[in-house]
């Protein structure tokens, strides 16, 4: 089957299907970033910083070329010029920040390096714990992916999801090398890690089949999705790539990250 085929196939599809199917494969890329350990590679700190960084990059590139200035654009088309399309935008988007927000009060989880966060809950294991932690980092990649197939289809939806896939590789990396340091075997690390992708289509579909049967939420839920990403940017990433002294070269991953996503958002949007 020719590539042209192949874009004909999917572009038939559903906007729901569409955003399950690019949700599922962004999500599954965090089992293939995780491969390495099965073999006995376990790249230095600095490059798994510096593989991180450039995830940052993406989502932050994704956030607003991807999510909020269509979200500006669909509301400025439905509710006219003026100060009110970017209002909604600006409360969605805070609005997307204080839900991940508040799961990570809710919710007990566990970071690396940081430790127990939210309720405390002594029958849950560590290992469920930090799979928590990385669902809730997850969740709004999914949930940008879903919104932006149900959004605009093929032609929106692909560089969304090429893009948080190839973030979603060093993201897998970083966690099963991260549980190798906590003494789990490579077999279960990379279980675990492959494991933390799978939300990513629960909150595809979800936010697919949102934005199609809501078509009022649409600049909403652009801008929600958005909030949500640069919620976990800002809480959980950067913090992350800067705690071992190399700063720096995470900053230059950033800045890779974020102009290649511009250049794919760009070129195939």
């Amino acid at each position: 089957m020719t590539s042209s085929e192949i874009f004909n196939t999917l572009n038939g599809l559903s906007p729901i299907m569409l955003g399950f199917l690019g949700s599922l494969l962004a999500g599954l890329m965090t089992s293939v970033g995780a491969l390495p350990v099965l073999f006995g590679k376990t790249p230095t700190q600095k490059w798994r910083d510096v593989s991180l960084g450039f995830a940052a990059g993406v989502m932050l590139a994704a956030s607003f070329f991807s999510l909020i200035i269509p979200a500006l654009d669909v509301a400025e088309i439905r509710y006219g010029e003026g100060p009110m399309p970017a209002l909604i935008v600006c409360i969605a988007i805070l609005i997307g920040m204080g839900a991940v927000a508040l799961l990570n009060e809710l919710i007990p989880h566990e970071h690396f390096k940081t430790g127990r966060e939210g309720p405390a809950s002594a029958s849950l294991r560590r290992v469920w714990l930090f799979v928590i932690a990385i669902a809730i980092h997850n969740a709004p990649e999914g949930l940008a992916v879903g919104v932006a197939f149900g959004a605009e289809g093929l032609e929106g939806g692909f560089p969304v999801a090429l893009g948080i896939g190839l973030q979603n590789a060093p993201e897998g990396l970083a966690v099963a090398v991260a549980l190798l340091g906590e003494k789990y075997t490579a077999k279960r690390a990379f279980i675990v890690a492959a494991l933390t992708g799978l939300i990513e289509p629960v909150t595809g579909l979800l936010g697919a089949s949102v934005i199609v049967f809501a078509q009022p939420l649409l600049p909403w839920g652009l801008a929600f999705a958005a909030g949500a990403m640069l919620y976990v940017i800002s809480h959980e990433i950067i913090p992350e790539t800067h705690r071992s002294g190399h700063q720096n070269h995470a900053t230059m991953g950033l800045a890779v990250g974020l102009v290649i996503m511009l250049f794919l958002d760009v070129w195939l949007g």
